[in-house]
């Protein structure tokens, strides 16, 4: 460790107390190192823990009077639950993981104003159940809602299995508490769903990974809590139906609809496989399976009464070839659950090329015909994992390698030609390469070839103009 290095730490050492700068070669830094995939481990110079946003403008501003001496720069961490290693150090030992770890309280619920006040580490499924005991439902729900922090949901504007009815991070944001480069903190924790004040700053760092500023602190919308929640798994013949199952959901439901996932035969098969407790419905007969859900403010007998007939219409009109309705809220948990394991099901069949991408939802099946087909035609016998957010147009588009095929070297031969097919098939259709995931560093050299020179001319300005000195997370999301 350099003699510019020693000095830094213990100047964060005195900013936030020994006990929460863990350095390199002292403690074992792998946690906060490596990515949730397990495809990039850094080597960070330390971890940063403060414990309150005064204690993170005093972190920034003392790595920003050490940069030129020590290179340092930093990476701010949530859960470390990301897919595009936006969140874990690089290699070169000399960036700070500030981790928001200690910060997780819920600082106030305004149940009137319908906001509650949250600092950015704490986790998504504590906020949850604190606005559930209140009344209240905090609608942003993922897969990693046990250990993703909504920092991170934030940096990321994470979307989830509720957007068509309630939209992304974004849209459930109204206020940001945000430490810029220069230490200083911006106070934007407001409550108000009308302020034209100006640009929307908010807007600006939400969905920025963490390399414009450091938001420790968010303003979030809640909603009554629905006097029920309905669940239902349909097999649907194909993505067509799938399409024609949405639509007569739509009208039907309206504002009732707040889930609609399609998952392929072979995703459910991965879960039936590697979770056998898990008994997944209908899945063998039929290629596609849709999980809905429908949220209702009037009762329980009014939701299923609405339910039922949908599914009566969608079964006669064949969009629907069978189905059947959760009966309690085990049941409905035990239906989730089997969405919510399909990543974790494909992890243990081995690596794969994972997609996180968005296509003008009615030209959805088209775009998996044509792709599935292209990619058949490459590289025989590949397995296709797809499964993902239908109601708003995003894919989980993944790809697994040939049964009996090692998955390592199958990445390392085929990962860069499997991308450049899905990803000129997505500009075919319309699309977009990352729909809730990010950029990252994973997708920042593939940005330019599907981003405008114009968009990526203004991110550059915008990153340069709040990091001048490039101190916040280097190398994600666009390169200056």
């Amino acid at each position: 460790m350099t003699h510019a290095s020693k000095l830094l730490l213990g100047a964060l050492r005195d900013a936030v107390g020994a006990a929460h700068v863990l350095a390199h070669g002292e403690v074992d830094l792998s946690a906060w190192e490596q990515d949730w995939r397990r495809r990039s481990h850094g080597k960070a110079l330390a971890v940063v823990r403060p414990g309150s946003t005064a204690e993170v403008a005093d972190v920034v501003r003392i790595c920003s009077a050490h940069q030129h001496a020590s290179g340092v720069s930093i990476v701010p961490q949530g859960g470390n639950t990301g897919l595009v290693v936006g969140s874990v150090p690089d290699t070169s030992g000399t960036q700070i993981v500030l981790s928001m770890q200690r910060m997780q309280a819920v600082r106030a619920l305004d149940p009137a104003n319908l906001t509650v006040t949250v600092e950015a580490g704490c986790i998504l499924q504590n906020l949850q159940q604190h606005c559930q005991a209140a009344g209240f439902l905090f609608p942003l729900s993922l897969a990693a809602e046990g250990s993703c922090s909504i920092g991170g949901n934030l940096g990321t504007n994470a979307g989830g299995t509720q957007v068509v009815r309630y939209g992304n991070t974004r849209d459930l944001c109204l206020g940001l508490e945000v430490v810029t480069a220069r230490g200083q903190i911006w106070h934007g924790l407001s409550g108000l769903r009308k302020d034209n004040t100006g640009y929307n700053l908010r807007n600006l760092f939400i969905g920025s990974e963490g390399t414009l500023g450091i938001m420790t602190a968010a303003t979030m919308k809640l909603v009554p809590m629905p006097q029920a929640q309905l669940t239902a798994w349909a097999a649907v013949p194909s993505l067509d139906h799938a399409l024609a199952l949405l639509a007569l959901a739509q009208r039907q439901l309206a504002a009732g609809l707040t889930g609609f996932e399609v998952m392929g035969q072979f995703a459910l098969s991965l879960v039936a496989q590697h979770f056998p407790q898990q008994k997944v419905p209908l899945y063998q007969s039929t290629p596609w399976c849709v999980l809905l859900e429908n949220s209702d403010h009037q009762s329980q007998a009014h939701a299923r009464e609405g339910f039922e007939r949908l599914l009566e219409t969608a079964l006669e009109q064949g969009a629907v070839s069978d189905a059947v309705v959760a009966e309690n809220l085990g049941q409905a948990q035990q239906l989730w659950q089997i969405r919510e394991r399909i990543p974790l099901a494909q992890s243990s069949e081995g690596l794969n090329v994972k997609h996180d991408i968005s296509i003008p939802i009615s030209r959805i099946p088209e775009f998996v015909r044509v792709t599935d087909a292209q990619l058949q035609a490459a590289l025989p016998g590949v397995r296709m994992v797809n499964f993902g957010h239908l109601g708003d147009g995003n894919l989980h588009y993944n790809v697994q390698c040939p049964e009996g095929q090692d998955g390592a070297a199958f990445l390392d031969q085929h990962e860069a030609a499997i991308n450049t097919i899905v990803f000129e098939s997505v500009r075919h259709f319309d699309g977009s390469i990352s729909a809730e995931h990010g950029i990252g560093s994973l997708k920042v050299d593939k940005l330019p070839q599907y981003q405008s020179a114009v968009a990526l001319d203004m991110m550059r300005a915008v990153k340069r103009a709040l990091d001048p000195t490039n101190l916040f997370n280097p190398g994600r999301v666009v390169r200056v």
